[in-house]
């Protein structure tokens, strides 16, 4: 903001008080509209965070007594058209007015103004640049941590979570001044940075150390917040799991963070999600696994077999004649739900099961198969095999 736009500037319009008006009618005054026009009792209205900028900026100003004599000394010469820039504004006094704020008067035309106007504006003006914005940060992202059964993890939940943040204090209104009426930071002027020379030419922004960040420092520090403007809020919040969650998944949901200041947008959530683990059914990717028994006849002679699903009811699936211990068999959508709705498959895992325990009709009817089944030691390639390694 140019200094001309701040001599044009009615600093007590804006916070509608006589040029006359005392500090404490001044102060009150500043309190009033703070409150009315707090950008986190006007979320979202980018009218009201303006208003506020200037209600702020306007008590930067009157709210000091040195830079309000200052503000009154400039708006006297230039306001009420002491002086005026162009050609015959008054008189003998033909100059630019950019050469007048810049502090160097041309030689012998400005009636004893040879150093320039530099020394009335220096401690108003010269802060930076920066003018005195306050601006809007966004809450912080929180973590936190749920554990699902199986089922749950597969099909997707919405889980109640409580969580604890930093949100606007409620005591104060999130302002850190007891009275809700915090004046801009005069460090910063508003911004919450300041720069710092980093050598070579650059600089380098870092946050305001007196505000935090903030851009504004309380006159009256909140007991409850202690001028920060942020308390420990715990809430309790309903979140949806997605369907098809792993253990140790890390999910991220915008904008379910903690609040933001000045209107500015929430922080994220991050949810990472623990699986209980189920008694029959396991988990590869997108397909459920489960090992299902079958006895000596039926992988021998073959046949079909019921296996159970996760949540719904049995698929028959049909066993190959001589199948195998520990082969694979598939079906087909009874898996996981994945990202775009469909479902993985349940892998099927063989397990034949050998008796242990043999009554003496099923010794004599296996004693029976064996001299039916017999030929070549099945073995026999195995040992030759070893012997040429």
């Amino acid at each position: 903001m140019s200094t001309k736009d701040f001599v044009e500037k009615d600093y007590y319009k804006v916070l509608g008080v006589p040029k006359d008006a005392t500090e404490a009618e001044i102060k009150k005054a500043y309190r009033k509209l703070a409150r009315e026009f707090h950008p986190d009792a006007n979320k979202g209205d980018a009218k009201a965070e303006e208003r506020f900028k200037e209600i702020s900026e306007a008590n930067d100003v009157l709210g000091d007594a040195k830079r309000r004599k200052e503000y009154d000394e400039a708006r006297t010469l230039f306001g009420n058209g002491g002086y005026r820039p162009g050609p015959g504004g008054g008189g003998n006094f033909n100059f630019d007015l950019g050469d007048l704020f810049g502090g160097s008067q041309g030689q012998g035309g400005g009636g004893g103004f040879g150093g320039g106007l530099g020394d009335v504006f220096g401690g108003l003006f010269n802060r930076g640049g920066a003018g005195t914005r306050t601006h809007a940060r966004r809450g912080q992202d929180i973590e936190s941590e749920v554990t699902l059964s199986f089922t749950e993890a597969v099909d997707g939940a919405t889980v109640p979570l409580r969580m604890s943040s930093q949100a606007p204090c409620k005591a104060c209104s999130g302002t850190g001044d007891k009275n809700g009426t915090p004046r801009v930071c005069p460090t910063c002027v508003g911004t919450g940075q300041v720069s710092r020379g980093a050598g070579g030419g650059f600089s380098l922004t870092d946050p305001c150390a007196d505000c935090k960040g903030r851009g504004l420092i309380a006159q009256d520090a909140c007991e409850v917040c202690k001028g920060s403007g942020r308390a420990t809020s715990a809430r309790t919040m309903q979140v949806r799991i997605p369907a098809g969650v792993s253990d140790g998944q890390r999910i991220r949901l915008r904008g379910k963070g903690a609040p933001g200041e000045q209107g500015g947008p929430a922080g994220d959530l991050y949810v990472v999600v623990h699986v209980d683990a189920h008694p029959v059914f396991g988990r590869k990717g997108d397909n459920l696994t489960v090992t299902v028994p079958v006895t000596f006849p039926e992988a021998a002679l073959g046949g079909e077999i019921k296996v159970p699903t996760l949540g719904g009811p049995p698929v028959t699936l049909k066993l190959p004649a001589g199948t195998p211990n520990g082969r694979t068999m598939r079906a087909r959508g009874k898996g996981a739900t994945r990202k775009d709705g469909t479902r993985g498959d349940l892998l099927v895992t063989i397990e034949v099961l050998v008796p242990g325990d043999l009554s003496d009709k099923a010794k004599e009817s296996l004693e029976s198969y064996r001299e039916a089944t017999a030929g070549p030691d099945p073995r026999a390639e195995l040992f030759q095999a070893a012997k040429g390694a």
